[in-house]
């Protein structure tokens, strides 16, 4: 899927047939942003010759070296930049692939961002206040720090709810604590990458010559903004770590309690035990076997041997 953004006498047209672009060079020179959906083969063909350019493929666009993420050249700066994908169970980074050349746009993608559903209705609603594919450019990335930052907020709130429910509401939900945690500090683990990948990308286009000087004081902010959020993300970092101590130790509590039970269990039927093996042994010179009352003596005696341990206990505030 293609969608075409242009802009002309300050009006703007959205063009989904790109076939459309052909033989009309007027339309051709006025685009500003090419927002390409899972674009297929011939649809790359068709942008490349139209636009005498040429697209990294997707292997080449998730590549981590600094080199891979930004990469300028005459008239045309390459990015690769992360977007993150939020999903309650599998947050992942997806890349995004951005084209600036000739002060046009051309963004490649496969997967459906909600930063660009936003942008796509700020350039429709004031197509006047995006000169270009640079400014175009410079308020998605800003939409996305936005989201990032809601994110962060989001998370922030998550963690404080379950340290209050260790607390306070704790009953033996082991592997779930667990499992949140760990979701947490994955979720974290890909904001925090997210950002980063920004911050190089952003602090490279201020080195840039291409890039429009009246956009570099918002990149400056950006810049501030993405600071601001990784130290909150290491905060974070911080807070799953004290929760995941605070966690085990309840848990450590929580296991020294049952082996304190099962210990004092352990004493109380001991003596018992040990009066019951003793008249259970068969020797012939055993006085107490002819008594008339002894089965009753030995159950008193086991009986004693029983209460007094826990009398004992009481008095010492074990129990």
């Amino acid at each position: 899927m293609i969608r075409c953004f242009v802009k002309y006498n300050h009006k703007l047209e959205i063009i989904d047939d790109i076939n459309s672009l052909q033989g009309n060079p007027d339309k051709l020179k006025s685009v500003v942003w090419i927002d390409m959906i899972s674009p297929t083969i011939d649809e790359i063909k068709t942008i490349e010759k139209l636009f005498v350019m040429s697209f990294p493929t997707k292997q080449e666009s998730e590549e981590i070296e600094i080199s891979s993420r930004f990469w300028e050249e005459d008239r045309r700066i390459e990015i690769n930049s992360y977007f993150l994908i939020n999903n309650d169970q599998n947050p992942r980074n997806e890349t995004v692939s951005f084209i600036l050349q000739e002060e046009k746009l051309i963004s490649i993608r496969y997967s459906n961002l909600r930063s660009f559903d936003e942008m796509s209705k700020k350039l429709v609603s004031s197509p006047k206040e995006f000169k270009d594919g640079y400014c175009i450019f410079s308020q998605i990335i800003d939409i996305r720090i936005d989201a990032d930052a809601d994110i962060i907020e989001h998370l922030a709130k998550e963690i404080t709810k379950l340290r209050r429910h260790v607390f306070t509401d704790y009953a033996n939900e082991d592997e779930e604590i667990l499992e949140k945690i760990s979701l947490f500090e994955d979720l974290n683990m890909k904001i925090r990458e997210n950002l980063t990948d920004k911050q190089r990308i952003l602090s490279a286009l201020l080195r840039s010559n291409q890039y429009h000087e009246f956009l570099k004081n918002d990149t400056k902010i950006m810049l501030n903004d993405i600071k601001s959020l990784i130290e909150h993300t290491n905060f974070n970092f911080e807070r799953l770590d004290y929760l995941q101590s605070i966690f085990f130790g309840i848990l450590s509590i929580e296991q020294n309690k049952v082996i304190k039970i099962f210990t004092i269990v352990n004493v109380i039927f001991l003596p018992p035990t040990l009066i019951a093996s003793i008249y259970g042994m068969n020797f012939d010179f055993m006085p107490e076997l002819h008594f008339s009352y002894g089965y009753a003596m030995s159950i008193v005696l086991m009986i004693v041997a029983s209460l007094l341990p826990i009398y004992i206990f009481k008095k010492k505030g074990w129990v």
